[in-house]
């Protein structure tokens, strides 16, 4: 039996590609984001209209994407276009990062919220909660270990059951209206403060609901005919993902109000219970554990591909870069970020802290080589290459600008909520660059890109 090392194939259809992209937005975001937009904004309209904004930034992103991953596809997704525009060190820095901050503590982030909901269906003890995240990424790298037909499969009905199931209770929400929003409690102070910096606070959460829709550059190899597919791929995805979250956030708004929203710290249990009772409560974990099975098992499918890439086209990180035929995957890859997410995973069972430190040092190294992808549209185009009857961002060179200029203000709003924890984040980035240095001293590369 073959097990070598064959390269990626293109075995992924559209409905693949689509499941993957609405499991690895549609998760959990929207059931812990809402309560965090409102906390500083008191307008409901203003609220939707930010939740529809944020669809919009996904589109404009998305299509840019989509003419990089036409052009140039490969499994590396992102550091295979940073690495063609600005070279091999800041291909290597991003995939670095990727592996030991934004991807693992996002697999470590989504298995921790698993655990807190799996726990309230069937208590494990004081540490149940890891317990459950733990057993959560380790069934699914094995799932992706045996196979990307078996893994895609398995995303295509969970993302079903989340899409249908999500749908649901938000029209739910609409059909079984209480009379009254509940009265709460005023709210607390700085709620009512400034528009800009209420703005700013809120698009971070609606951005993190929304994020992983950059993700689709981690498909293009694999998927058939991405030239034609990508752009139907993505436009289908906004306007399924967008519905569902405007659609959600309308239904909170209207059972619980603005003030219920603001003051809930599970907004999505209790807005069921609002509706149903505990039952409704229980029901709503049952979902939530649905939601995170399936955005886990996407993030773990696509960040061991950026692995699987710094592996190919490194000589120090040569065990990552193996492509196992059999399994139709990169197993070493899918091991190591398993290993690296069980780590974090272990040290947060120490502290309830976990979930928010990852977001405070993840999000800011997001952005910022987000804005570097954003560049890359540019760059590559000026540059020249790929095929003339790929597809290409409409609306040139203003869509890329925009998705520019929109990634610049996130970097600044995320580093300024964040503070120190963005500190800790670019440190560990910052690590990266004496293996670069090791990696160029040894003249490690192992093939042009």
């Amino acid at each position: 039996m073959d097990t070598g090392d064959s390269g990626p194939r293109s075995l992924l259809r559209p409905r693949d590609a689509l499941a993957l992209m609405v499991g690895m937005v549609v998760g959990i975001g929207v059931f812990k984001s809402p309560s965090l937009v409102a906390l500083k904004l008191d307008d409901p309209v203003l609220i939707l209209g930010l939740w529809a904004v944020g669809a919009v930034f996904m589109l404009i992103g998305l299509l840019c994407y989509a003419e990089l991953a036409a052009n140039w596809p490969d499994a590396g997704g992102e550091y295979h276009f940073l690495t063609r525009a600005f070279g091999a060190p800041v291909g290597f820095l991003f995939a670095w990062g990727r592996i030991v901050v934004v991807q693992t503590g996002a697999i470590a982030m989504v298995a921790f919220v698993l655990g807190d909901y799996a726990q309230r269906l069937w208590d494990l003890g004081a540490f149940g909660s890891s317990i459950y995240a733990a057993f959560g990424v380790l069934g699914l790298t094995a799932l992706n270990i045996s196979g990307t037909r078996i893994s895609s499969g398995a995303q295509n009905t969970l993302a079903a059951v989340l899409v249908f199931v999500t749908v649901a209770v938000g029209v739910l929400g609409f059909v079984l209206t209480p009379e009254a929003a509940p009265a709460v409690a005023p709210a607390p102070a700085g709620a009512s403060a400034s528009l800009v910096s209420g703005l700013g606070f809120a698009m971070i959460f609606i951005m993190l609901t929304y994020g992983g829709w950059n993700e689709a550059a981690y498909l293009s190899a694999e998927l058939i005919d991405v030239r034609n597919n990508m752009l139907r791929v993505a436009v289908i995805a906004t306007l399924v993902i967008g519905a569902i979250y405007m659609l959600l956030n309308g239904a909170y708004l209207l059972v619980l109000g603005v003030d219920g929203v603001r003051a809930s710290s599970a907004v999505g249990a209790d807005y069921m219970a609002r509706l149903l009772g505990p039952a409704g409560a229980v029901a709503m974990s049952g979902l939530i554990c649905v939601a995170a099975l399936t955005t886990l098992n996407a993030t773990i499918f696509t960040g061991a591909r950026s692995a699987y890439a710094l592996g190919r086209d490194f000589r120090l990180f040569a065990a990552l870069g193996r492509w196992n035929a059999r399994a139709q995957g990169p197993v070493a890859a899918l091991l190591v970020q398993g290993v690296l997410s069980l780590s974090l995973i272990g040290l947060g069972a120490f502290t309830r802290q976990g979930f928010t430190t990852m977001v405070d040092y993840t999000a800011p190294v997001f952005w910022f080589f987000l804005t570097l992808v954003g560049g890359a549209v540019f760059v590559l185009r000026a540059q020249g290459g790929g095929s003339s009857a790929s597809f290409r961002v409409p609306f040139y060179p203003v869509t890329p600008a925009v998705f520019c200029l929109g990634t610049l203000y996130m970097l600044h709003a995320s580093v300024s909520y964040t503070g120190l924890g963005a500190l800790v984040g670019i440190a560990v980035v910052a690590l990266g660059l004496p293996l670069w240095g090791l990696t160029a001293f040894r003249g490690a590369a192992r093939r042009s890109v």
